[in-house]
């Protein structure tokens, strides 16, 4: 064999252990690695603080449904309200900022949103209920709901059985615990997209009476053009509670947190600050 043989396996031979050494470094994944999550996302695998993966870094995205006066609304371009400011309170603890998703109620109780990273939670004004549960987390109980009824003055109307009695025509908001409520005592409602376009349906007299949260009710009935024509006839003790919203099996660290930050702020006084803002009262003296 010649010399010139000899050097070009050599060459050869260094050439083929550079290249799998290459990649065995590649199949290592160090820290220069590709982080992209198996979805080919590469920001679902941003991390906050306490290790807490995201789907998009530096922001708690939050799924709601807008408008939901007074718990999410739109003041100007800024959203707003009680859910948005609890939500804050968790984004703060993770050094996050808070970025809301406006997205149709459905597709938030029924998990997907969650499911398919369209966000981190959901702040909705959500009920906390088993069907909802077999497809969401639910963070501890953030506030204690229930529902009334609004008609025009002088209705003559002061409960569901009134409505039934007098073959009166009801509204309520499709996708809704509402909804389920009265259904439950044996009506058949017309039922509305979101809560503005069913408060349109009474004002416009397509329906005489209808079923919404409390709270909501109360904030419409501030506006002098609705209480004016119309008033609050009855309140239903449904014995709901809400809470926000995670996907199926949801991340340990960002539930345990969205469940302290709302512990702090009960016993710091920062939640009743926040009530007395967007609702005029302190907790439990609604209705």
């Amino acid at each position: 064999m010649g010399l010139s043989s000899v050097l070009r396996r050599r060459t050869l031979a260094v050439g083929a252990m550079v290249v799998a050494g290459a990649l065995g470094l590649s199949a290592c994944g160090g820290d220069g690695g590709d982080t992209t999550a198996s979805n080919g996302s590469a920001s679902s695998n941003a991390s906050a603080a306490g290790g807490v993966k995201v789907v998009n870094p530096g922001k708690l995205t939050v799924c709601t449904n807008l408008p939901y006066e007074p718990f999410q609304f739109k003041q100007g371009d800024k959203t707003v309200g009680f859910d948005v400011d609890i939500m804050d309170l968790a984004a703060k603890k993770l050094g996050l900022t808070q970025e809301i998703v406006d997205i149709d109620f459905a597709v938030i109780k029924s998990g997907a949103a969650m499911a398919t990273g369209k966000c981190d939670a959901a702040a909705a004004g959500m009920t906390i209920t088993p069907e909802r549960k077999a497809n969401i987390d639910f963070s501890d109980p953030y506030f204690d709901a229930t529902q009334a009824l609004l008609a025009k003055k002088g209705s003559g109307v002061a409960s569901l059985d009134d409505v039934k009695s007098k073959n009166l025509r009801l509204g309520a908001q499709a996708s809704t615990t509402g909804l389920d409520y009265v259904k439950k005592q044996g009506l058949n409602p017309k039922e509305f997209a979101d809560s503005p376009k069913e408060l349109l349906g009474l004002q416009s007299g397509q329906v005489d009476v209808i079923v919404q949260d409390l709270p909501v009710v109360l904030t419409w009935l501030k506006k002098p053009e609705i209480a004016d024509k119309f008033e609050m006839v009855a309140s239903l003790d449904t014995g709901e509670q809400y809470g926000i919203g995670l996907k199926k099996n949801a991340d340990p660290v960002l539930l345990k947190t969205i469940n302290e930050s709302i512990a702090a702020a009960k016993s710091d006084g920062t939640y009743d600050e926040i009530f007395m803002k967007w609702f005029g009262k302190k907790p439990g003296e609604l209705g």
